[in-house]
C-alpha cells in the first residue's frame, strides 16, 4: 500500500511526490522516538533488577532486625509456656504481614517450617536465607535461643515485585517518546531548513535567476553547501557575462564584413559602380568572405575544442624544422607591411610529440595577432629551443604595444582583450588566442603569456617529450 502524500515538489521531468517516509523529518522524528524507546528500554531493564534487589534487601534487613528484637522480648518468656505478652507481640507481627513460629526444645508450635530451620535452631545457630513456608516461598530469619528454642520470622515474597515497579514506568516511557518526538520535529526542521534553502536556490537557478544568495548557517555541512550555492551562482553569472560579451563582440566582428559584402553587393546589383571599380569591389568582397570564413572556422574549431572526438595525431615531430617551414611563407606577409620577421632556431633539433597540423595552426594563429598590432618597422620573432625538463619550447614574441599586468590574466579567455581594447587599437575578434590555448592544452602542452624584451607580448608554447 503506498504511503500517504503530504507535498509534490518540482523537478527537471516535472512535479515528483514527496512521500513522508522519506523525508527529512519524518526520518529524524522516528530516529529520535526510537532512540528514546530503547534509551526507556534500557533503563527498565536496569533498573528494575537493581529496584527488586535493593526492595529484596531492605525486606530482609527489616525482617532480620525484627527477629532480633523479637528474640531478646520472648527470651524471659519462651521457657514458660504460650503467655499474653507472647500472644500479643505474634499478633502485631501478623498485623504487619509477618508470620511468626516459636520453637520450644526443637518443636515448633505449629507446621509449615523447613525441617532444616528446625534442625539449625536446635543445634544452636540462627539463619537467614530464603525458603518455602506452607507453600510459599519466603524470607527466613530464625534466631536461636537457648536450650533448643528460638523464634522464626517469615514474610512472603511478593510475586508482583517485579510487575509492580515494571508499570510504574509507563509514564517515563511516555514522557521519553514525547520528548523524543517534539526533539525529532525540532532537529528535523533544523536539519532540514539549509537543505530546503538550497533546493529552492537550485530551482532559481535552474530558471535563470543568478542573484541567489543562500544563507550560510550551521551545521559546517550546512554552511558548505550554501558557500556551494553561492559560488556557483557567481559563475553562473559570470560565465554568461562574458558569454554576452563574446557574442556582442562576435556578432561585431560577423557584420562588419557582411556590410562591406551586402554594400557591394548592393552597387553591383544597383549598376552604380564603374565599370573600372567592379574588379576592385570582387577583391574586397573575396577578402571579406576570407575574413568571414576565418572567423566562422574559429568559431566551429572552438565548439568542438572539448568535444571528446576532436581529431589530433600527435607523433614525433622537430619543432625547429616546423619553425623552419613556417618562417618562409610569414617572412613575405611581414615584409608586405614593413614588419621584418626574425627567427631564432638552434643548431640542432627539437625533439617534441605533438600534432604538428595543430601546432602549425596555433604558430599561424599567434603570428597572425601579432602582426595585427605590431607598427611598420617593429621585429616580430619567432623562435623555438629544447624544454630544459624534455620537450620543446615554442615562443612568439613582437614590437607592439604589448600587455598590462591586467592584460596577462586574461589574454586568453575569449573576446576579453577585444572588449577591453575595441576602439583603441586594432583588435582582431578575440577568439585567436582562446583556439590557441585550448589546442596546446588538448595536446598535453602549456601556453603562457608575458612581456617581450622587444618591448611587445611574448608568447610561449611548452610541449611534451616524446613518451
Amino acid at each position: 500500500m503506498p504511503l500517504p502524500v503530504i507535498g509534490q515538489r518540482p523537478t527537471a521531468d516535472g512535479p515528483r511526490r514527496r512521500r513522508f517516509g522519506r523525508t527529512l523529518t519524518a526520518r529524524a522524528v522516528l530516529v529520535s522516538c526510537a532512540v528514546a524507546l530503547v534509551s526507556v528500554l534500557v533503563t527498565v531493564m536496569v533498573a528494575v533488577p537493581l529496584t527488586v534487589r535493593a526492595a529484596d534487601r531492605q525486606a530482609r534487613e527489616a525482617l532480620a532486625a525484627q527477629a532480633t528484637l523479637t528474640a531478646q522480648l520472648l527470651r524471659p518468656r519462651l521457657d514458660r509456656g504460650q503467655t499474653a505478652d507472647e500472644v500479643r507481640i505474634v499478633q502485631r507481627l501478623r498485623d504487619r504481614d509477618i508470620n511468626a513460629y516459636l520453637v520450644r526444645a526443637g518443636n515448633p508450635d505449629r507446621g509449615g517450617l523447613p525441617e532444616r530451620v528446625v534442625q539449625r535452631l536446635a543445634a544452636g545457630r540462627n539463619v537467614s536465607g530464603r525458603g518455602m513456608v506452607d507453600g510459599r516461598m519466603s524470607l527466613i530469619e530464625a534466631r536461636a535461643l537457648p536450650g533448643g528454642s528460638g523464634v522464626v520470622l517469615t514474610r512472603p515474597v511478593s510475586r508482583g515485585l517485579w510487575l509492580s515497579i515494571a508499570a510504574s514506568l509507563w509514564l517515563p516511557l511516555l514522557a521519553g517518546l514525547s520528548a523524543g518526538l517534539v526533539a525529532g520535529v525540532l532537529l528535523a526542521r533544523r536539519l532540514a531548513r539549509p537543505i530546503r534553502n538550497a533546493a529552492t536556490a537550485a530551482a532559481r537557478l535552474r530558471a535563470g535567476d543568478r542573484n541567489v544568495q543562500v544563507p550560510v548557517e550551521p551545521p559546517e555541512e550546512a554552511a558548505d553547501l550554501a558557500y556551494a550555492l553561492n559560488g556557483l551562482a557567481a559563475a553562473l553569472a559570470t560565465s554568461e557575462g562574458r558569454q554576452r560579451e563574446f557574442l556582442l563582440s562576435v556578432s561585431h566582428e560577423l557584420r562588419t564584413p557582411l556590410t562591406a559584402i551586402r554594400g557591394y553587393a548592393e552597387a553591383l546589383a544597383d549598376g552604380v559602380l564603374p565599370a573600372d571599380g567592379t574588379r576592385r569591389a570582387g577583391q574586397t568582397m573575396l577578402g571579406e568572405a576570407e575574413h568571414l570564413d576565418r572567423l566562422v572556422s574559429d568559431l566551429l574549431a572552438l565548439a568542438r575544442l572539448e568535444a571528446a572526438d576532436f581529431p589530433l595525431e600527435p607523433a614525433r615531430v622537430d619543432l625547429a624544422e616546423l619553425v623552419r617551414a613556417a618562417v618562409e611563407p610569414w617572412t613575405s606577409r611581414c615584409a608586405a607591411v614593413g614588419v621584418p620577421l626574425r627567427a631564432e632556431l638552434p643548431d640542432g633539433p627539437v625533439p617534441a610529440y605533438t600534432d604538428p597540423g595543430r601546432i602549425r595552426q596555433v604558430v599561424d594563429g599567434l603570428l597572425e595577432n601579432a602582426l595585427r598590432v605590431v607598427p611598420p618597422g617593429a621585429p616580430v620573432v619567432l623562435a623555438t629551443r629544447p624544454a630544459p625538463a624534455g620537450g620543446g619550447v615554442v615562443e612568439v614574441r613582437d614590437g607592439g604595444p604589448g600587455f598590462t599586468d591586467d592584460d596577462l590574466a586574461v589574454a586568453f579567455e575569449r573576446g576579453a582583450l577585444h572588449e577591453r581594447y575595441r576602439g583603441i587599437r586594432k583588435v582582431g575578434s578575440g577568439l585567436g588566442l582562446a583556439l590557441a590555448a585550448g589546442l596546446v592544452r588538448r595536446l598535453g602542452g602549456t601556453i603562457a603569456a608575458g612581456h617581450a624584451p622587444e618591448g611587445g607580448a611574448r608568447f610561449t608554447v611548452w610541449l611534451p617529450p616524446a613518451p
